[in-house]
């Protein structure tokens, strides 16, 4: 019997166990899609104690609490609920997710960033908060620390087009502060013709380029500009939810036509959506072309499911799922219109329905360019699916239909700044799946091979794949 949570923690095996400790563990972490803020990190943020930092804006945590029967209040927050009744109601909670990474992630959290080893369960709650809290109380730690003491070396943050980047400029004046901060462009509200947000985010959008928007093609102008602030500022990476793959041809007047009637508060229909969508994706996907930027397509997300939770605590709090529609035909035609006209960028092809892979799979294929490694990338278990039986599918889809050694790995797509404990447990899997394959005598334990395979995935694969 393996002792919890020790060295060897999902090594079973002694290649998997030589591949983690000799290739996987020392190597930087590249968080190539998050949603940290980076006004917190620029202000190096600290906190006032364990349940501010770990449960604040933790949706994964959230939904565990409200299955375990927790009142709202001491999940979400509330008149009269104190830090510390959070923190035990959480605390309780935690014993009865066995089985759900959160029962690891929340130990490592622990273990790497506090050096508690206690078991986390109602009767340790109590010297848990005291010992944290301690820690936490040291005037140096703090939001950067955190990131410091993870060796993360590239943080890409998710951000609107209307976003100042004031932040992201800032860090890049910090004194002893090595890793990179990097804004994401994720143009989604400019995608969503039919939402109430749509005209007010283009009034945002224009005060932000400094450009009047009055028709479709000055919206593309606005756009470019700031894409190209972006790109000043150090972006390299795009990223949309399309909740819903659409495709509808259209013509240039067609779509001046459905902007117009979209700012006059005229009623548009699915389809004048679609063709508003289609033709801005592929303009956009052009212009990430011409600078080298990779696009990151999140697919199949269904959000805001309980209206009657959303009007009270708005979005991104632990009421969305998994999405099932069409993907295979309408992602083909979006891919192949941008390949058209000569000018599909670097694409990661994400799903939150995991029976997406081998579609995905397959069509990354048709669109991989042999002057590029890896073009197209099948993106790593997302959301729903980064616990390990969700990475290790992931991974043998990619290895069956694709190169797994071109992965360019695990993402945190977090909130948390406790979070990349998540790279450490991606690693040990990813070890533990080939030591497997060693121990079936389906790979050579031959260590020169698997272990510079480890090191690619883990860090080389998204260092070159992003020019970071």
């Amino acid at each position: 019997m393996k002792a919890f949570m020790d060295d060897n923690f999902l090594l079973q095996s002694e290649a998997a166990e030589r591949l983690y400790h000799d290739f996987a563990a020392g190597q930087p972490i590249i968080d190539y899609h998050c949603h940290l803020s980076p006004q917190e990190i620029y202000e190096d943020k600290r906190y006032n104690n364990l349940a501010e930092l770990w449960l604040y804006g933790d949706h994964y945590k959230w939904k565990a609490m409200r299955a375990n029967g927790v009142p709202e209040a001491l999940v979400t927050g509330g008149p009269g609920v104190c830090d510390y009744d959070r923190f035990m109601a959480w605390v309780k909670t935690v014993p009865l997710t066995v089985g759900n990474p959160l029962y690891h992630w929340s130990h490592l959290e622990l273990r790497r960033y506090f050096g508690i080893e206690e078991t986390i369960n109602e009767k340790n709650g109590p010297l848990i908060w005291e010992k944290a809290n301690a820690i936490l109380s040291d005037e140096n730690f703090s939001v950067r620390r955190l990131i410091r003491d993870q060796r993360v070396e590239v943080i890409c943050t998710t951000d609107d087009p209307t976003d100042s980047l004031e932040y992201h400029m800032g860090i890049r004046e910090l004194e002893n502060f090595d890793c990179r901060v990097l804004p994401s462009f994720r143009p989604d509200k400019g995608l969503e013709i039919r939402r109430d947000t749509f005209v007010p985010w283009v009034k945002k959008l224009e005060q932000a380029a400094a450009l009047p928007i009055t028709t479709y093609t000055q919206l593309l102008d606005a756009l470019d500009s700031r894409i190209e602030h972006f790109a000043n500022v150090g972006c390299k990476v795009s990223d949309h939810a399309l909740d819903h793959v659409v495709y509808a041809d259209a013509s240039l007047e067609e779509v001046e036509v459905i902007f117009a009637k979209a700012l006059s508060g005229e009623t548009l229909s699915m389809e004048d959506e679609q063709k508003h969508k289609t033709f801005t994706l592929i303009h956009l996907g052009e212009q990430y072309a011409k600078r080298g930027w990779t696009m990151q397509l999140h697919i199949h997300a269904s959000r805001n499911n309980n209206s009657r939770k959303f009007a009270e605590l708005g979005p991104d709090t632990g009421y969305d799922s998994i999405h099932d529609g069409q993907l295979a035909y309408p992602l083909m035609k979006l891919l192949d219109g941008i390949e058209t006209r000569g000018s599909l960028p670097q694409t990661i092809l994400y799903s939150l329905n995991p029976k997406d892979y081998y579609v995905l799979g397959t069509l990354m294929g048709s669109f991989q360019d042999g002057n590029a490694p890896g073009k197209m990338q099948l993106g790593s278990a997302w959301w729903f699916n980064d616990t390990k039986d969700g990475m290790l599918e992931q991974m043998n889809a990619l290895a069956n239909l694709g190169l797994l050694s071109r992965f360019v790995g695990m993402l945190t797509d977090s909130r948390s700044f406790l979070s990349y404990p998540r790279h450490e447990y991606f690693r040990r899997i990813l070890c533990n799946m080939l030591g497997e394959w060693v121990v079936r005598g389906e790979v050579p334990y031959d260590l020169e091979l698997l272990g510079g395979m480890v090191e690619d995935i883990c860090y080389r694969n998204a260092k070159a794949y992003f020019d970071f």
